[in-house]
């Protein structure tokens, strides 16, 4: 019989033990919104240098909390500031080895092997080789093909024997890559070190060490580069590169020499742009194109006779397309070309064959960058015959297909019958929000949004879209609107104008200051006009002098100021948000008020100035505002007020409430 005595020390090492496990539980798991107070407070810390109280206070996010490696990686972070290079160390391993799976896995594995190429090579090389591995394609395993390239150098560096098959080994690591990372942060140092091995260096690698230089900005030592290269395949950097150098001889007898004997051994990209470099320089334009195209060989005759057509006088247009379009019926510019014959066709009032060759365009060439344009067009040609199933086909099928284009703009008006460009409509503003709306707040990137740790959120994420929210929470409001731009011609079909996304691509920024000094203008088509001439940025300077968000010359700003009143003091006052947007609306009124009223003239005057658009006025002959936009001269003026419209209508499409 069990006596009292044991069963007392039974109960209290049962009790004892199950306290102990209530404690590590309890210090495994705590509530996730006292794990979220004490990140927060922790990233203050940080940010405030109290580095030793950061590193403490991450250390107490629980364990079973979805911020915990996250903390991890910031204990790393904070022990490197302190100097203490052991504690950073041996975060970076306890993130790698327990959560395998997460994120940051592979950077602090990257980073723990960079702290041990001097202490510890060895054990960096096997890292690296881990890293690249297991990622192959990261960047992390192309910067560590770099560094396993130093840790070998490193090795033999001051040994009285360097292996040939060592040097080679070397050679590949930096080959590899300066191939795929020619602007890396690592490729001018693996230059310097590739060359320093004292070994033959084949003619291409030559041209791949030149390619970086070029792109760093370093033009003469790209020069002595590239003259170890085989010009087959190097003409047409050696072209890009004698143009920095301002050699424009070279350039001229480069690209003819290589259009000549060379096209095969490059691309249609690299072409085109020897072509445009060339072309840049040229002060006898029709006659240096007729003369490259007679030279060229067939790779790239056909962009060169697009520049050829584009140039031509108006009234020989139509003959030069239509032969472009016939030796290149399936090239990219034939099919440019059938849509200016489309239009050409539109232009003379000849319908029916206008509709033919608009309907052949669409089947040929169905998502070409000239469709929305041609659809909307046939969508006017059956308006004119009242043929209004068809017509109202086209019109929607624009909307439908490509609603964020000019050209949906331009049917939505058409549809509605519309007389004016600018629809007073008033915009609702709202704000830029994070870009997903269906995203569980237990996700940790919504997590690390809400803590605001952007930071650590540009590490983990790869979505350009939460990239560009992030620029846009720091302020960088032009960066942020740029990289949702680009992100967004990517998604195809586009979103439903409520998506979040579109905030980003049309953000509403300096609207009260634009509302404020707008008078009689739009305020929506001034802000569409600003995104255009600035991307918000106050601070944006052209290679002209314009200057700030409106983009505004320093010698019409003066004469603005001065006529009015507005007391500008220096140059620099323009980039002044407040005061440019003040100039800038003053200019734009005068402006529309000499040009009737007619906010089209009036943009296409801002960009190509007045007297410009009372000559086209003048010399073109057109029937309403569509055809005269088609048929504006100048191709920068005709696409600025195409992209200026666009803007305005995507910013009524998203912020109106219809």
């Amino acid at each position: 019989m069990i006596d009292n005595k044991f069963k007392i020390i039974v109960g209290s090492v049962i009790v004892g033990s199950f306290f102990v496990a209530g404690l590590i539980f309890a210090n495994l798991y705590q509530p996730e919104d006292k794990m979220m107070q004490i990140y927060s407070n922790a990233l203050k810390d940080f940010s405030n240098k109290d580095f030793q109280n950061s590193y403490y206070l991450f250390s107490k996010v629980g364990y079973l909390s979805k911020l915990k490696p996250y903390a991890i990686y910031h204990q790393s972070q904070c022990a490197k500031e302190l100097g203490d290079k052991a504690s950073e160390l041996k975060q970076y391993k306890f993130l790698f080895n327990i959560y395998k799976k997460n994120n940051l896995s592979l950077r602090a594995k990257y980073l723990a092997a960079q702290r041990l190429i001097e202490e510890d090579p060895k054990q960096a090389k096997k890292y690296f080789e881990q890293i690249i591995n297991s990622a192959p394609n990261s960047d992390y395993a192309i910067a560590s093909e770099y560094y396993l390239g130093i840790l070998l150098l490193n090795k033999y560096r001051n040994e009285q024997t360097f292996p040939l098959s060592v040097k080679n080994e070397i050679e590949m690591a930096f080959r590899h890559y300066l191939e795929k990372a020619p602007q890396g942060r690592h490729a001018l140092n693996a230059i310097v070190n590739w060359l320093a091995l004292d070994k033959e260096i084949l003619k291409d690698d030559y041209l791949l060490m030149a390619n970086t230089c070029y792109l760093f900005g370093d033009y003469e030592h790209a020069k002595d580069l590239l003259a170890n290269a085989d010009l087959s395949n190097s003409w047409v950097l050696d072209v890009k590169n004698s143009y920095a150098l301002k050699n424009y001889s070279r350039v001229k007898s480069l690209t003819t020499h290589g259009l000549q004997n060379f096209s095969d051994y490059v691309s249609e990209k690299e072409i085109r742009a020897a072509i445009d470099t060339y072309m840049s320089i040229s002060n006898y334009k029709k006659h240096d194109i007729d003369y490259l195209y007679e030279i060229s060989q067939p790779k790239g005759k056909d962009y060169i006779w697009s520049l050829k057509c584009d140039s031509t006088q108006a009234q020989y247009q139509a003959g030069c397309y239509k032969q472009l379009y016939l030796n290149y019926p399936n090239s990219v510019y034939g099919g440019h070309a059938l849509a200016q014959l489309f239009f050409d066709k539109v232009k003379s009032r000849d319908y029916i064959n206008a509709e033919k060759i608009g309907k052949d365009y669409l089947n040929k060439f169905e998502d070409g960058s000239s469709a929305p344009m041609v659809m909307f067009w046939l969508g006017k040609i059956a308006e004119r015959n009242n043929e209004y199933e068809e017509y109202m086909e086209y019109y929607k099928g624009v909307i439908s297909k490509y609603p964020d284009n000019y050209y949906a703009y331009r049917s939505y008006v058409a549809m509605k019958h519309l007389q004016k460009t600018v629809l007073n409509a008033t915009i609702i503003p709202q704000p830029v929000e994070y870009p997903y709306k269906n995203v569980s707040k237990s996700d940790v990137v919504f997590k690390l949004a809400e803590l605001q740790d952007y930071g650590m959120l540009e590490l983990i994420t790869d979505d350009e879209f939460i990239k560009s929210w992030i620029y846009y929470q720091k302020g960088d409001y032009s960066h942020s609107m740029l990289v949702a731009r680009d992100a967004m011609e990517k998604v195809l079909p586009r979103p439903e104008r409520t998506d979040l996304r579109w905030r980003l691509v049309y953000p509403i920024d300096y609207y009260d200051e634009i509302t404020q000094y707008a008078g009689n203008n739009d305020p929506t088509l001034m802000m569409a006009l600003i995104r255009e001439e600035s991307y918000f940025n106050p601070n944006a300077q052209s290679g002209v002098g314009a200057r700030g968000l409106m983009q505004l010359m320093p010698a019409t700003a003066k004469e603005i100021s001065s006529q009015y009143g507005f007391g500008m003091t220096s140059l620099d006052d323009l980039f002044k948000p407040e005061f440019n947007i003040k100039l800038g609306n003053t200019y734009y009124s005068q402006l529309r008020n000499a040009l009737n009223g007619l906010d089209i003239s009036a943009i296409a005057a801002y960009n190509g100035g007045i007297g410009s658009v009372g000559r086209w006025k003048q010399s073109v002959i057109y029937n309403d505002t569509d055809e005269f936009i088609e048929q504006i001269p100048y191709a920068e003026t005709k696409n600025y007020v195409k992209k200026v419209f666009r803007s305005y209508w995507n910013y009524l499409r998203i912020y109106v409430d219809k």
